[in-house]
């Protein structure tokens, strides 16, 4: 990663201050309510994907025409950039990995269909069916604790 992509406002800004519409708090502070709603749950295998779910948000914050009119922020493809800054650390386990990857692709498939954006669509689906049945039952329960941290 090139210190000139972490040295930017938008990596400031959208970590301690604000996101987007979809997100009440900053990066930190929702990151932060993820791993407390997986600890009140006690799903405790979830913790560090909580903590490190977003870690790619700031990095690759960015505002698009409409986001600058409104003051918000995108972070498009922010979970293949996090998995890419954790891949290669040894103590982080697969699961984890595996949860920061995929834990915007249910959602992304609800969109890429609405949007009727086919081949983006078939290509999410194809990853998903791949997943085993019991890590598609995490990813929902982690989609939930993501979604109770954003208001």
């Amino acid at each position: 990663m090139r210190p000139n992509r972490i040295f930017r406002k938008e990596f400031f800004i959208t970590l301690f201050i604000k996101q987007n519409k979809w997100h009440r708090y900053s990066v930190l502070v929702h990151t932060l309510m993820v791993a407390y709603y997986a600890i009140k749950a006690k799903h405790y295998k979830m913790i560090t994907a909580g903590l490190l779910h977003d870690i790619g948000k700031p990095v690759l914050a960015y505002q698009g025409e409409n986001d600058r009119l409104t003051g918000q922020y995108s972070f498009t493809n922010h979970e293949e950039i996090g998995y890419q800054m954790i891949k290669k650390v040894p103590f982080i386990s697969d699961y984890t990995k595996n949860l920061v990857r995929y834990h915007f692709l249910i959602r992304g498939m609800d969109i890429a269909q609405r949007k009727g954006y086919e081949g983006r669509y078939r290509r999410m689906k194809r990853i998903y069916d791949s997943l085993d049945d019991s890590f598609v039952e995490d990813l929902k329960l982690f989609l939930e604790f993501d979604d109770l941290a954003k208001v």
